[in-house]
């Protein structure tokens, strides 16, 4: 399995860290990865293993303020930033693997990213995976948060809190846990201006599900307690296309790093390989 480390200046001069593996061989499909708030793209090596045994080859990135990317800590100054930043990782995608298939996979921040990014950019793909998205949270609960977000936001954006995330609600496996809490690269920050930003994409990719112009894969544990399942089924709900929806019952948030870790990546494995043929 090849490991390939890259580098590029966001447009607002940032320098974003990114990574990707191959299987030997020309892949199947490359599989564009976006990871969610706080972590960062070293942790999906589980992932990564699973789509290269099956011919996929996977290219990822650390989000601006996040892992090994510059920027402050959770912070983004703009929505758009972070679409331009996965125009970047597509691209990429698509010069590294020329005439292959891609897909585009999110996990909780990153499932709300690529939500919008296929309702706002409408791309080229072969669909889109959206796993434990983060589009009802239990940060609806804190109305303080919410209101300081909407207000301190277009004010104060840079200025940022703990997001209270409760680790223990990660994964039932207990060294997942640990190796999250002992992570140097995990933080916990989200600034008043991203979380403006997100309540805003949230608001937009709900009101906008039944547009979704790609086949969409929609994966949740039914005991999500940090991004609530209603996120996915209720989406589904409102998409008019072709949409399969995967609720495991039982498992925590991140779905791909459960007790289950094989069963999870090889059903996304079998739901790709459906989809490219069509």
């Amino acid at each position: 399995m090849g490991h390939l480390e890259f580098h590029w200046k966001s447009e607002d001069g940032l320098q974003l860290y990114g990574q990707g593996w191959q299987s030997c061989g020309a892949p199947k499909a490359v599989v564009s990865l976006v990871h969610g708030l706080g972590e960062h793209s070293g942790r999906y090596a589980h992932v990564v293993e699973e789509f290269n045994q099956a011919g996929y080859a996977l290219l990822t990135f650390d989000l601006r303020g996040h892992g090994k990317s510059e920027g402050p800590r959770g912070h983004t100054p703009s929505f758009e930033a972070f679409m331009r930043d996965i125009d970047h990782l597509l691209a990429e995608a698509a010069q590294r693997f020329p005439g292959r298939p891609r897909f585009l996979y999110g996990h909780s921040l990153g499932a709300i990213l690529v939500l919008n990014y296929a309702l706002r950019r409408k791309p080229d793909l072969a669909g889109v995976i959206a796993t434990s998205s983060g589009l009802h949270t239990a940060l609806e609960a804190q109305k303080v948060k919410v209101t300081l977000a909407r207000l301190l936001g277009p004010v104060l954006p840079t200025v940022s809190l703990a997001s209270g995330l409760d680790a223990s609600a990660i994964s039932r496996d207990p060294a997942v846990v640990q190796a999250y809490v002992q992570d140097p690269l995990v933080h916990d920050r989200t600034s008043f201006g991203m979380a403006s930003s997100l309540l805003g994409a949230i608001h937009y990719a709900l009101e906008h599900a039944s547009e979704f112009p790609l086949p969409l894969l929609l994966v949740h544990g039914t005991a999500d307690r940090l991004a609530f399942p209603s996120s996915s089924t209720e989406f589904a709900a409102a998409f008019q296309g072709d949409c399969t929806l995967k609720l495991w019952d039982g498992l925590y948030h991140e779905t791909h790093n459960e007790p289950e870790k094989q069963e999870v990546p090889r059903y996304t494995v079998t739901w790709m390989e459906r989809h490219l043929t069509k």
